[in-house]
Parts: C-alpha cells; sequence; structure tokens
C-alpha cells in the first residue's frame, strides 16, 4: 500500500566559487595563466594591474552582493582548501606573500591593456612567435615530399604514409591494415603502399618509416659508403645477429658470421653509432617544457620559499566599471551583477590558491632541508597525510596543491610529487625514502668496475650491508627507472 514518509537527510553540495577554487588548484602554472587570460578578455570588470603597490579594496558593493564575505570551508574540508587569513584581507587585487623576497632578477610583472593600448602595441604578434622551432617530423618529411612530381594518388598515399608514423619514426602498422583503412577509389593495395613507404624512407634521414629495428638499421647502414670499415659484416649482424649484439657475443658472431674478431669488432662499434629512434632527432608539437611555481633559495643559512612572479598575472577589478555599475539602477538584477561576483571570486580564489601553494612548499622544504644540502641521498620518506595534518587541510587538498606544481631550487627543478619518496625499511628498524635507495644504487654502478659491472643480486647485498633490505626485484625495477641496463649490457671488453 503506498505510504508518503518523511525523512531528514545531510548532503554536501558544492557552491559554484567552492567548484571554481578546487579547479583553480589542481591547475598547473601555464593552465592557470590561460584561465586568467581567458577571464580577463572576457569580463569587462577585470583588468590588469600594472602597479606595484596594493591597491584599496573596492569600498562599493552591489545590493545583495556578498563580495566581503567568505563560504564556509570547515563541511567542505575534502574539496576546497582550507580558508587562508591572507584571503579574508578584503583586497580585490591578487597579491602574494614573499614578492619582496625575490631576487631583483626574477621581479617582472605582465604589461596592462592601458599600456598596451598607449603604445600600439595590443595587435602586435607574440614575441614568441620569433623564437626559433625547429620543425616535426611530419612537417619535414612533408616538405621533402613537395620536391617530387607525383600525381594526386601517389602524393596522397606517401602523405598518408607520413600521417602513419611514430613519434621515433616507426610504422608500427601492418600495410595490410592501412590500406583498409584508406578510402580511395579504386581501393589501395598492399603493393602501392610498400612503394610509397620506400619513397618515404629516402625522404630524409635514413631509417624513417621502417617497420622494426632490424630494418631501421638496415636502412642506415646500406646508406653508409661503400668503402666504410665493417659495412658489409654491420649489415649481416642487423639484419640476422641483433640479439647476439645485444648479448656482446662477439665469439658467436664470428663463427656465426666466419669473420675475424677484428672485423666483428669494427662492425659492432659501428653499429652502435646508428640511431635506433631517428624520429626523435626532430622537433616536437608538444611543449617540453615546465615553469616553476615556487622558488626555494637559501638566504642566511635559511631556505626561503617564494612564489615565482612569472607564473601570476596581477589582476584586480576594474574600479571606474565597479562604480559605475553599483550606481546604476535595478543594478542587483542586472546579468552584470554575476559577471562582477565571478570577478571577485576569481581574484580570491586565484589568492588561495596561491597561498595553498606557498604553505604546501613551504611545509616539504621544512621536511626536506637535508635534501637541499646533500642531495637525493638525503631525501625521508613523507606521505601526503604528514603535510595535510601540519596544515590542517585534507589529504585532497594537499594532492590538488602537489600535482603539476614545480619547485626550483638550487639542484633544479623537481615536482612537489618528488618529495614525496615512499618508505623502505632498514637493518636496524629505521626507515628511509626509496629516492635515497636509488641515489645509493647510481653511486654503486658509478663507481663499478666496467669489465665485471654489478649484479642486481650483488647490489641488493651490497645495500643490505649498509642495513638497507631490498629485493633483487626491487633493485631491477629501481635500475629500470634510472634508465640504467643490466649488467651483462653494461660490461665493457
Amino acid at each position: 500500500m503506498p505510504s508518503i514518509e518523511l525523512r531528514t537527510r545531510q548532503s554536501l553540495a558544492l557552491t559554484p566559487r567552492l567548484q571554481q577554487s578546487v579547479r583553480l588548484l589542481q591547475l598547473s602554472s601555464v593552465e592557470f595563466q590561460q584561465e586568467l587570460r581567458t577571464a580577463l578578455d572576457t569580463n569587462p570588470f577585470l583588468e590588469y594591474d600594472s602597479t606595484d603597490t596594493e591597491d584599496v579594496a573596492l569600498a562599493t558593493a552591489t545590493p545583495g552582493d556578498d563580495a566581503g564575505a567568505m563560504p564556509t570551508t570547515e563541511t567542505v574540508a575534502a574539496a576546497e582548501p582550507e580558508s587562508s587569513p591572507a584571503e579574508t584581507s578584503g583586497s580585490d587585487t591578487m597579491e602574494v606573500a614573499g614578492q619582496d623576497d625575490m631576487p631583483a632578477d626574477f621581479s617582472g610583472d605582465y604589461g596592462s591593456r592601458s599600456s598596451m593600448r598607449q603604445n600600439g602595441d595590443a595587435d602586435s604578434s607574440d614575441p614568441a612567435e620569433w623564437a626559433r622551432c625547429q620543425p616535426t617530423l611530419r612537417e619535414q618529411l612533408h616538405d621533402s615530399l613537395r620536391l617530387y612530381r607525383l600525381d594526386d594518388r601517389d602524393r596522397a598515399v606517401a602523405r598518408f604514409v607520413i600521417e602513419a608514423l611514430d613519434d621515433d619514426g616507426y610504422l608500427r602498422q601492418e600495410l595490410s591494415d592501412l590500406a583498409d583503412s584508406v578510402d580511395l577509389k579504386p581501393e589501395l593495395t598492399e603493393e602501392e603502399l610498400l612503394v610509397a613507404l620506400r619513397l618515404v624512407q629516402s625522404l630524409d634521414r635514413p631509417g624513417l618509416g621502417a617497420r622494426s629495428l632490424s630494418e631501421c638499421l638496415s636502412l642506415q647502414v646500406n646508406a653508409l659508403p661503400t668503402d666504410t670499415p665493417g659495412r658489409g659484416v654491420a649489415r649481416q649482424i642487423v639484419e640476422h645477429h641483433l640479439e647476439r649484439l645485444a648479448r656482446r657475443e662477439q665469439v658467436e658472431l664470428q663463427k656465426q658470421i666466419g669473420c675475424s674478431a677484428e672485423d666483428v669488432r669494427v662492425a659492432c662499434a659501428l653499429v652502435r653509432k646508428l640511431d635506433p629512434k631517428p624520429g626523435n632527432s626532430y622537433g616536437r608539437a608538444d611543449d617540453n617544457y615546465v615553469v616553476p611555481d615556487v622558488i626555494v633559495r637559501q638566504v642566511l643559512n635559511k631556505w626561503v620559499v617564494a612564489i615565482n612572479p612569472a607564473v601570476q598575472p596581477r589582476a584586480r577589478i576594474h574600479r571606474m566599471y565597479a562604480e559605475l555599475f553599483a550606481q546604476s539602477a535595478g543594478a542587483s538584477r542586472s546579468p552584470l551583477a554575476q559577471q562582477l561576483q565571478e570577478a571577485r571570486w576569481l581574484i580570491r580564489n586565484a589568492q588561495q590558491r596561491f597561498d595553498t601553494i606557498q604553505r604546501v612548499a613551504e611545509c616539504i622544504v621544512a621536511h626536506q632541508k637535508a635534501f637541499f644540502q646533500y642531495g637525493e641521498i638525503a631525501l625521508k620518506p613523507m606521505v601526503l597525510r604528514d603535510v595535510a595534518d601540519e596544515l590542517g587541510l585534507h589529504e585532497s587538498t594537499i594532492s590538488r596543491a602537489t600535482g603539476n606544481k614545480y619547485m626550483a631550487t638550487p639542484r633544479g627543478i623537481f615536482e612537489f610529487k618528488h618529495f614525496f619518496p615512499r618508505e623502505l625499511g632498514t637493518e636496524s628498524g629505521g626507515t628511509c625514502s626509496a629516492a635515497a635507495v636509488r641515489a645509493l644504487l647510481k653511486e654503486m654502478i658509478a663507481a663499478e668496475n666496467t669489465r665485471d659491472p654489478l649484479s642486481d643480486v650483488t647490489l641488493a647485498r651490497m645495500l643490505a650491508d649498509q642495513g638497507v633490505l631490498v629485493a633483487r626485484r626491487t633493485v631491477a625495477k629501481y635500475r629500470h627507472l634510472m634508465k640504467v641496463p643490466p649488467a651483462e649490457l653494461r660490461r665493457q671488453v
């Protein structure tokens, strides 16, 4: 029988401002700058702040506007960073603590809209467009293809083969699969694709368009002058004996090929000079650089953390527009009221983002002081909860504040996650970090005898002698992460 029942239930709801705060915190520095520039271009109440002094908060407020009120974050700790004292200062201008501690060469800001208009450079091109840019693999091959006289069908097939190449220059797909994926009339055959592939292989650097490592090295050997010492033996090695070459079985190679030991030595040296991934020598379409969010430097034997000014375009409420809007009739019911509120939210959420990142960075530096003095070997094990408990924030907030964030230190640029190595046990009952173990392994391998390199079992035994208990497979995993080949491949005769 149907019945009506009344129940009380609590639920967590994220307001638009909280959602924006969470989203801004997890953005990288480049993504945040793009987000802020988009807001500056679309929101009339935002403008670039080219001044170096703090602006007074906007005194006027629209009716029903809660610009001076901060939402409660205690009930949504899992979704948003805790509110910091700097956020409740009431300023509508973004300023980051620690700017005065920055050296002169890091100071600077982004030009304002007004200065751009006065200088007449608003429509000028981006200076980065004038930077030297190496062409990508596909761009280079397409440019070389234009030099050949081909009919429309042959040129289209060659272009299709170029687009099918991987970034390292290999053609990983079968020709039959490629033929089925092309819609041409008449239907494309494997023979046509093979002819186009041979053409692509001759366009630029030898080895491009290869379907296997053996073919890649064969193309490079065949491109060498005929009088190159060891060329004939090298061709046989790359076509039939690559596995023996990898295992350094030179005696077996000498028997299989039927040549002298000197010929094998010269041929092996020639093969090792070849490029197994010729496509990597070209430019990449993606951006292979990072911008640090914070800068760590030593001042009077104390490590100081400051926000990198280059990642923080200053923005503020456009005072004139906001005052005119507040004086207009029916301002609270205008669609512009939402944009003014969003402008204030963006500025304060951005300020809170920088405050949270700096607090997390300062906590990391305080825990890992030994790293800045002695390097990787002094990294201590640390987890996100350690920072969350110390700062009084939720662990998910720390995760967002450390994701895609980078720290510039005297030892280089490191991701925040680099300072959270996992914990390993020691013989004495203490702990050490996985990063410290990798640093020890690197030192041991660097000091080994190249004629008798250390095996993984030997490395694990040497670590145990120093009190670090790790299994052989753990040593193999760390060695693989450091891109160090096994002992048999490190042996030099």
